[in-house]
């Protein structure tokens, strides 16, 4: 009897060198296809672990610099998974832990420190909080139809976009003290809580876009526009990427709002 149970309890899923009967299967790979893209996903992980070091430390610019390192391997690992066609549920569940380390974790500490720590322990913790539990029903939304899907429009804020928002901001006004301290507190909780709303929200955002040729054959004023865009932040920095990321998140908004508001008159016609 207790030898049937051991064989049932070895049928599962784990562990996977076990055959059906227990057995090792005697072949356990050390390195697959998945091995490279998975390697950028765990160094973004890392990335978002030393933004969180950092912001502890009080070194809110590097932080926030960490985040950008963090979304650019998060961007990296896909493109190489795609091109080595070695996409795997292995790959985004370890995609998933990375971006809530990176976008969740990282940014919401970075935020308390930064700032909503001075409005009192309970509240900066709240509000704060809030980022992290946006990215994590978030990624658990787009986890359930995530295989084969292709990444055009995200339902939702992407936790990335909300993080990279966090970053600027912070890369903008940390330097110089742009803004009052109960000024400064005030855009903290505002970024917070709208963030952490439109991540949860059925607001559809395109995917950044791939400028190559191709699209700028096929739409030449929108990739002309992401190319002046691109020019103003590597001119002006800091205050133009922020800038850049509130138009991306409004433009969400708008394409949203007016998309309902045409599909309301259709209705009111028919």
């Amino acid at each position: 009897m207790k030898e049937e149970k051991e064989g049932e309890a070895h049928n599962g899923i784990y562990p996977p060198f076990l055959d059906e009967s227990g057995r090792s299967k005697g072949k356990f790979p050390f390195v697959s296809r998945t091995f490279v893209p998975s390697a950028f996903t765990v160094m973004n992980m890392v990335c978002g672990y030393v933004a969180l070091v950092m912001a502890g430390a009080d070194r809110f610019e590097t932080a926030a610099w960490f985040i950008i390192l963090a979304a650019f391997f998060d961007t990296v690992d896909g493109f190489v998974a795609r091109i080595t066609n070695a996409a795997s549920r292995f790959g985004v569940e370890l995609d998933s832990l990375s971006d809530l380390v990176s976008f969740g974790a990282a940014p919401a500490y970075l935020v308390y420190s930064f700032g909503l720590e001075n409005i009192g322990e309970v509240g900066g913790i709240v509000l704060s909080s809030l980022i992290v539990v946006g990215s994590g029903l978030r990624l658990a939304r787009f986890n359930i139809r995530v295989l084969g899907y292709r990444k055009e429009s995200f339902s939702g804020l992407p936790s990335p976009a909300q993080a990279l928002t966090i970053a600027a901001f912070v890369l903008w006004t940390a330097p110089g003290q742009v803004l009052a301290r109960p000024q400064l507190e005030a855009a903290l909780v505002l970024l917070a809580v709208v963030l952490a709303a439109l991540m949860v929200s059925t607001v559809n955002y395109d995917a950044l876009p791939k400028i190559t040729v191709e699209s700028f054959r096929k739409h030449p004023a929108r990739t002309g526009f992401y190319l002046a865009v691109i020019f103003c932040v590597l001119v002006y920095q800091a205050k133009a990427f922020f800038v850049a990321m509130l138009l991306y998140i409004l433009l969400g908004i708008f394409k949203t709002v007016s998309f309902v508001f045409r599909r309301l008159v259709l209705q009111r016609e028919s």
